[in-house]
């Protein structure tokens, strides 16, 4: 009989980390049916959504409070269905907020939970480590510093590494993405990473286009590439291009390709998030940013116990790219720091090395640590003849 795999992500990051772990159980178990709230990624490996997965992403306190009674609807349903029509496993991508309570609920009827991402809780609200504890039987992690903080807190856990560490390169391809991409090897290109989601083009947009057009003014050769996943992200950002009389910037919209855009760019302006690793694994210099209304942002200030939004910086354990966010976020500001690293070689050379080490660090074979980590819940269900030979 087939595993039946409950599982939920939030938004494209953890589309992108459950599709990587759908792969790699179904590469062993190929029957194994996965089921709940699922982006197009993991939709491509096999598994099935019943909920499209935009409903779960939402930006900040004051949208989520917003959104809370259709969010408690979902998980209310979901909860619902994943009781009449039991998993052997339930994993929670990421989206804590949603996933946890869920966890909670499922484990206390008897199915075995499996958190995928470690909540911040090394950054903002460590009280959270109880309710992980009440809501998983496992938690696996990103990051190689989380394991130790559930050791401590009694929470089995384990490292399994990043999966964008596995699929790029630990040498640069910067000309080889230059050529899929049509560009002069020469041209000095900058890459524009507005965020995934609509609320965040809505945000950053507009702030993009206008330090697009400063930086121009100084690199009048500059080339702009904004990777954009989805038809709707794409037509709002080319709605604010027309509004604001951009069009004479020399600026192409891309249908995805953040990665190899990325990779091409000499520079990258990144909305905080797991672009910013990303950035970081293609060796991109980047500049940090990200705009949230007012009182989230508030909020979210108290709540911090580190002082970095951007995950190299959190790794670096300090400040190795800048982090322009909020109302120091003007175009001025951005273009600046942009050209900065567009003029001092010896930073780069600097940051390239701290890149690499940061890949190496969390270049770990995935997809195996991911099935030595689930083997105990999967074995089991799965019965002697249900692996692939």
């Amino acid at each position: 009989m087939a595993i039946r795999i409950g599982i939920v992500a939030g938004e494209a990051s953890g589309d992108l980390l459950g599709a990587a772990l759908v792969r790699a159980v179904r590469s062993q178990y190929p029957d194994a049916d996965f089921y709940g709230i699922a982006g197009p990624g993991m939709q491509a490996a096999g598994a099935r959504t019943l909920v499209p997965m935009e409903k779960l992403s939402v930006r900040g306190y004051v949208e989520a409070l917003r959104s809370l009674p259709e969010l408690f609807r979902i998980r209310g349903r979901l909860a619902s269905q994943f009781l009449q029509d039991r998993p052997d496993l339930f994993i929670g991508v990421d989206a804590p907020d949603f996933n946890l309570g869920l966890e909670r609920r499922l484990k206390r009827a008897g199915i075995h939970t499996v958190h995928y991402v470690s909540p911040s809780v090394w950054g903002w609200r460590p009280g959270r480590m109880d309710g992980i504890r009440k809501a998983v039987d496992h938690v696996l992690t990103v990051f190689p510093f989380e394991d130790a903080l559930y050791r401590k807190a009694g929470i089995a856990s384990t490292f399994v590494g990043h999966p964008l560490a596995d699929q790029l390169p630990l040498t640069p391809a910067r000309d080889e993405a230059r050529r899929q991409l049509r560009l002069p090897l020469g041209q000095k290109v900058v890459a524009l990473l507005p965020g995934s989601r609509m609320s965040e083009i809505q945000a950053h947009a507009d702030l993009y286009l206008e330090t697009a057009r400063q930086l121009a003014l100084r690199m009048p050769e500059a080339r702009f590439l904004v990777p954009l996943a989805t038809r709707e992200t794409r037509e709002a950002f080319e709605r604010r291009l027309y509004a604001r009389d951009a069009e004479s910037l020399n600026l192409t919209i891309l249908f995805g390709h953040a990665r190899l855009a990325l990779q091409a760019a000499d520079v990258g302006l990144v909305a905080s998030g797991t672009a910013t690793l990303e950035a970081a694994l293609a060796r991109c210099p980047m500049v940090i940013t990200y705009r949230v209304p007012g009182l989230t942002y508030r909020l979210m200030l108290r709540s911090a116990i580190i002082p970095y939004a951007g995950l190299p910086n959190i790794l670096s354990g300090e400040f190795i790219v800048p982090e322009i966010l909020q109302d120091q976020a003007t175009a001025a500001n951005l273009a600046q720091a942009l050209g900065n690293w567009m003029s001092h070689k010896e930073a780069r050379a600097l940051l390239e090395a701290r890149y690499e080490a940061m890949h190496r660090s969390l270049k770990r074979d995935n997809a195996d640590c991911v099935l030595r980590a689930l083997a105990p819940f999967l074995e089991g269900a799965a019965g002697p003849h249900a692996r692939a030979a």
